[in-house]
């Protein structure tokens, strides 16, 4: 039976106009009953609906919003700001140096939900001044609240409702957080292919570390700090929809792209990681930004370090350090 998250079945876009879909409540119910899980058809047969069973479009904004409220506070806990820059401040400091100093750089978070990242790199200046932040979001009530909050507190970012890689603007480096688990079947290796195809020089896509105790990890964590149901719910299947580090690379595997994963599973442990990135870089970024981790760089493995059984040939990341050496080259950053 697949995992469903109530939280995708209540919120529809077209993908095209982006405009919000009516959204019936009976069909939901039926799909999670289908999928075995009742549990979740009960949350949402609670929630309230309007004319022709369709679901409140105000009140599923009001539980969105509050839901990702308490995600802001799980982030926060789990210091995801932090553990993102310890990656992208080498990973800019790199592209600087091939790009230019003075150039101008642009990070873009997909599926930015309430901003909490860029506001959260906005607030404290750790990328530096030259990096540009925008947050995209398909959900136009979640990028209105993000936009609110961040012009409130007075931050140098924006937010954008619509398609990521239908920007305007060109991003240097794409980021996204608690999205990939989202995409399944072709779509993960199309999501990758679609940056692959862009201008932007590196993607860093953090999202639940798809090991044993995750399950059981995000239920005690979303038991003692989310209150809704439906925030308790989705947070344990999207730890059950996590893909596997073999997935994740092989799914990441397009050409024009390295694709390298920071702590898999073999480095870390189990027991304290919650949340790892996959990588990906043009080849002739790669040696340049292992020299700026420095040891560090002996966390960040590809496909060829990992066994069938997913775990890491001793002595395998020391060796990594060798890279792609591929071709040097400057790229288009903006």
């Amino acid at each position: 039976m697949p995992h469903l998250e109530i939280s995708d079945l209540i919120t529809v876009t077209d993908p095209l106009s982006g405009a919000r879909l009516p959204v019936r409540r009976s069909d939901v119910v039926r799909r999670l009953d289908e999928a075995g899980d009742r549990r979740a058809a009960r949350i949402v047969a609670g929630l309230p609906v309007g004319p022709d069973d369709v679901l409140d479009p105000l009140a599923v904004d009001r539980l969105m919003i509050a839901v990702h409220t308490e995600l802001q506070r799980l982030s926060e806990e789990l210091r995801t700001g932090e553990r993102l820059v310890h990656l992208l401040d080498p990973l800019f400091e790199t592209i600087r140096e091939i790009a230019g100093r003075n150039g101008r750089f642009r990070l873009v978070d997909i599926g930015s939900g309430l901003g909490y990242l860029i506001r959260w790199l906005a607030s404290t200046g750790a990328l530096g001044s030259n990096v540009e932040l925008i947050g995209v979001d398909l959900d136009a009530t979640l990028v209105a609240e993000a936009d609110r909050l961040a012009r409130a507190e007075g931050l140098d970012c924006r937010f954008v409702h619509g398609n990521a890689f239908d920007l305007p603007e060109i991003a240097t480096v794409y980021v996204s957080t608690g999205v990939l688990h989202h995409f399944r079947g072709p779509a993960l290796a199309e999501f990758f292919e679609a940056q692959a195809d862009s201008q932007a020089l590196a993607f860093c896509h953090f999202d639940i570390a798809a090991t044993r105790l995750a399950p059981l990890g995000a239920w005690m964590f979303h038991r003692a700090r989310m209150r809704h149901p439906l925030g308790r719910h989705d947070g344990v299947v999207s730890a059950r929809r996590a893909h596997s580090d073999e997935t994740l690379l092989s799914a990441a595997t397009v050409p024009g792209i390295r694709p390298l994963l920071y702590e898999p599973r073999g480095l870390s442990n189990p027991f304290s990681t919650t949340l790892r990135p996959i990588i990906g870089i043009r080849p002739y970024l790669e040696d340049p930004l292992r020299q700026a981790l420095g040891r560090d760089s002996r966390r960040l493995v590809g496909a060829e370090h990992l066994t069938r059984g997913g775990r890491q040939r001793p002595g395998a990341a020391s060796r990594s350090g060798a890279g792609s050496g591929a071709a040097s080259g400057s790229g288009t950053a903006r």
